[in-house]
C-alpha cells in the first residue's frame, strides 16, 4: 500500500498534461493538490491553474472592453508634451545649474554687513546676540550652463540650517535679470549620487529576492513612471478634467502593472476587476467629500505656484486624482494577495464551494485589512509630521486643528482610500471564489468529473498511513 500511495502522482500528472487544455485543466489540478506532495505544493506558486473556456470567455467580456475603453482614453487625451511659459524664477519654477563649493573661509558676519541671525531675529534673542558672530564666506564654481567655471560668493550665517563646505556638491539658481553678482545663489544641496545609489541597491535587492518576478515588477515600475510622467502630468496641465486623466491613467498603471508582474491568467483578471471596483468607490467617496468639505487643494506654495501659472486647473480635481492615484499602490496588493488566497485554498481543497472560500479567504483578508491601514494611517501622519509639531506648539485643539484645510486634505485622503481598500477585500474575496467554484462545478463535465475523482477523504486517509 505505501508504494501505492506515493507512485500514482506522476501518471496522473503525465495524464493531466496530455489532455490539453479547457475543462481538462481541473482534473489535472484535483488529482495533483488532492495528495500532501511538496512538489504539489511547489507548483501552486508558479502560473495559475488555467479556467475553463467558458469562465475565460466570460472574463474577457469584461475586461476586453475595459482595456479597449482605456487606449481610447490614451489617445484622445494624450497630451504631446507639457506646455511651455516663461520661468517666474519662484520656488521650483527657476533656471538651475550644477556647481561646486571650491573654497570656504570664516569672516565676521558684520565685515559682509550679514546679521549673523534670521531676518526674524528681534533684540534680546539668543538668535540676535549672535549678531556679531562668525560666518563662512564660500566661493562657488558654476559647473553647468552657459556660464560654466565663473565663481561667485555666498556668505553662511552661523544660524542657517544648511552650512556649506568645500567640496560641496549644490545647485544654484539663476535669475539672468539681477545685477551680475547676484545672478546666481545656492539653493540646494546636490543628492544625485546617494540616491542613485540607494535606488541601485533596492533594483538588487528586489531581482536577488523576486528573480524573475522582481525584473518584472521593476520593468513595470518604469513603466508606471512613464505613463505619470508622460501621459498623466502634461495633460493635466494641458488642461484635461483631472479626474478622468488620473482614471485613464490609473487604470493604464493597473493593467500593465498587474498582467506584467503576475501574468496573463484568470486569477489576474479578477484582481484587476477587485481593484477597478475599488477605484470605482474611491472616486465616488473623494469627489462627494472633497466637494462637501470644500476643500479647494490650494494649501500650500506649490500648489499656489501651480495655479498662478495654470488658472485653469481645477485644483479640487487635482487633488481627486491624487487621491486616486495613490490609493492604486495598496489596491494591488490586496487585491493580488485575496485572489491568490483563494486560488491557493481551491487547490488545496477542490471540493470546498464559494461560500466556504469566502469564509476561509476573507479571515485572511481581516489580517490583511489591519496592518493596511494603520500602514496608511501612519505613513500620512509621518509626511505631516512637521505640520503637526506646529499645530502642537500653538497649542490648537484636536477640533481645530482636523478643521484647518491643509490637516482636512490629509484625514478625507486617508480615510476615503482606507474605506476603498476595506472594500476591496470582501469584493476581490467574493469574485475569485465564485470563479474558482464555477469553474469546479460548472458546465464542461470532465473539469467536474475529475474534481470528484479526489475526495477529501480519502486524501485524510492517505496522510494517516504516512
Amino acid at each position: 500500500m505505501e508504494q501505492y500511495s506515493h507512485q500514482p502522482p506522476e501518471p496522473d500528472r503525465r495524464e493531466a498534461t496530455a489532455q490539453g487544455t479547457g475543462h481538462d485543466h481541473a482534473t489535472g489540478g484535483g488529482s495533483l493538490h488532492g495528495r500532501p506532495h511538496s512538489h504539489g505544493h511547489s507548483h501552486s506558486h508558479g502560473p495559475a491553474t488555467p479556467v475553463s473556456k467558458h469562465l475565460r470567455k466570460v472574463i474577457a467580456a469584461v475586461l476586453v472592453p475595459f482595456t479597449a475603453a482605456v487606449i481610447v482614453g490614451l489617445v484622445v487625451l494624450w497630451p504631446g508634451g507639457a506646455p511651455s511659459h516663461k520661468p517666474t524664477g519662484v520656488g521650483f519654477d527657476r533656471q538651475t545649474q550644477q556647481a561646486t563649493v571650491t573654497r570656504v573661509v570664516e569672516v565676521s558676519c558684520k565685515s559682509v554687513n550679514a546679521s549673523g541671525s534670521s531676518p526674524a531675529a528681534t533684540e534680546g534673542t539668543p538668535a540676535a546676540q549672535e549678531a556679531g558672530g562668525t560666518c563662512k564666506k564660500a566661493t562657488v564654481r558654476v559647473d553647468t550652463g552657459k556660464d560654466a567655471d565663473r565663481t561667485f560668493t555666498e556668505i553662511v550665517q552661523p544660524d542657517q540650517s544648511r552650512q556649506l563646505h568645500e567640496g560641496d556638491k549644490v545647485v544654484v539658481a539663476y535669475e539672468p535679470a539681477a545685477p551680475k553678482e547676484l545672478q546666481y545663489s545656492v539653493t540646494d544641496v546636490n543628492r544625485k549620487f546617494p540616491m542613485a545609489l540607494l535606488a541601485g541597491i533596492f533594483a538588487v535587492a528586489v531581482v536577488v529576492v523576486g528573480r524573475l518576478r522582481g525584473v518584472m515588477a521593476l520593468v513595470a515600475l518604469a513603466v508606471s513612471f512613464l505613463v505619470l510622467t508622460l501621459f498623466i502630468l502634461p495633460a493635466i496641465l494641458q488642461g484635461s478634467n483631472p479626474l478622468v486623466v488620473a482614471v485613464v491613467g490609473s487604470s493604464a498603471i493597473m493593467l500593465i502593472a498587474l498582467y506584467m508582474c503576475h501574468g496573463l491568467s484568470a486569477r489576474t483578471s479578477v484582481a484587476v476587476l477587485g481593484t477597478l471596483i475599488s477605484l470605482s468607490l474611491i472616486g465616488v467617496l473623494g469627489s462627494l467629500f472633497i466637494g462637501w468639505a470644500a476643500l479647494t487643494g490650494n494649501t500650500d506654495d506649490n500648489t499656489g505656484l501651480i495655479h498662478g501659472l495654470y488658472p485653469s486647473i481645477d485644483m479640487s480635481g487635482l487633488l481627486l486624482a491624487g487621491v486616486i492615484i495613490g490609493s492604486l499602490g495598496v489596491l494591488d496588493d490586496v487585491t493580488v494577495t485575496q485572489t491568490s488566497a483563494v486560488w491557493e485554498l481551491h487547490e488545496a481543497n477542490p471540493a470546498m464551494g464559494w461560500r466556504g472560500l469566502y469564509r476561509a479567504a476573507i479571515r485572511i483578508g481581516r489580517d490583511h485589512i489591519a496592518s493596511v491601514v494603520n500602514t496608511l494611517v501612519l505613513a500620512y501622519a509621518g509626511a505631516a509630521l512637521p505640520l503637526l509639531l506646529l499645530f502642537s506648539i500653538a497649542q490648537s485643539s484636536v477640533g481645530t486643528v482636523a478643521n484647518s484645510e491643509l490637516v482636512a486634505e490629509e484625514i478625507v485622503r486617508t480615510l476615503v482610500g482606507s474605506i476603498g481598500l476595506v472594500a476591496s477585500v470582501p469584493v476581490t474575496t467574493v469574485l475569485a471564489a465564485l470563479v474558482v467554484s464555477a469553474d469546479r462545478t460548472g458546465p464542461g463535465g470532465p473539469a467536474t468529473a475529475g474534481a470528484r475523482t479526489v475526495p477529501a477523504r480519502g486524501g485524510r486517509g492517505r496522510r494517516r498511513k504516512r
